[in-house]
């Protein structure tokens, strides 16, 4: 797989008169896994799918490797960009070997495909995200982590350049969770994950953009980025942010003030 940069220019976007975004701008380096972080209702979702190609905004503009997204021929674009979405859903009687091979959609000509097309590709994202011994399980029967981890697989089996994950961790256990972002983190992928939990977005994180009712209150690397006056700030919690006494790495630890 290839990597490439994002840049993010002045970004606005609304609906209905209402302001969502609001001049958003910021670059994802190649390479690295950018997370956004923000409470509810602070733009990630919308954010995510203006970066994605699926809206178009009201101004500024979103460049993959210096091309303008929403000038790229659909079909172009979803080679280049994979989006995991929060709820992805369908009614069809599909398995989750077939939910997968929706990834190679992008790469299939006008003609029927080879029964073989994608094999490679599909079998590996399902290693990837642990989900080969689901292959012929019925997509309606899967819980909700494992719905979320096949859904990963398709949008590897993509083959993308820029992959993007909404709150890719919901529905998952703990184990679950450490295991998707270290095998995202170890992708040759530009990444870009709208995430709600500040400690796995400190462990996994290069590059942190945090939004606050539709602006970036806060741009570049978690140590500078996640201090504890901006998750009070933010959020409206105390915390204690340093290196974890046993790994070293950056660790926010909240303390809730009804809590006592």
């Amino acid at each position: 797989m290839t990597t490439t940069s994002i840049t993010v220019r002045d970004v606005t976007w609304g609906v209905r008169g209402r302001t969502i975004l609001d001049g958003v701008s910021f670059d994802c380096p190649t390479g690295t896994v950018t997370g956004l972080l923000g409470p509810n209702g602070s733009g990630k979702t919308s954010l995510l799918h203006l970066m994605a190609g699926l809206r178009r905004p009201t101004g500024g503009t979103v460049h993959v490797a210096g091309q303008d997204v929403h000038r790229m021929p659909a079909r172009s674009r979803a080679r280049r960009i994979s989006l995991l979405e929060q709820h992805a859903s369908t009614g069809l009687p599909l398995t989750a070997r077939q939910v997968v091979e929706l990834g190679r959609i992008p790469h299939r000509g006008r003609w029927p495909a080879r029964r073989d097309e994608g094999a490679k590709e599909i079998a590996g994202a399902m290693r990837l995200s642990e989900v080969s011994h689901l292959a012929d399980r019925s997509w309606q029967t899967l819980s909700g982590g494992e719905r979320q981890r096949v859904q990963l697989a398709r949008a590897l089996a993509q083959r993308p350049e820029v992959l993007m994950l909404d709150e890719p961790t919901n529905h998952l256990d703990l184990s679950h969770q450490l295991d998707l972002l270290a095998a995202v983190r170890d992708l040759d992928l530009t990444v870009v994950a709208a995430l709600h939990d500040l400690d796995l977005a400190a462990a996994f994180c290069d590059h942190l953009v945090v939004l606050r009712e539709g602006h970036v209150v806060a741009d570049g690397a978690p140590a500078d980025v996640l201090t504890p006056r901006l998750v009070d700030e933010v959020y409206g919690v105390e915390a204690t942010v340093g290196p974890h006494a046993h790994s070293g790495r950056l660790h926010v630890v909240w303390h809730d003030r009804r809590v006592r």
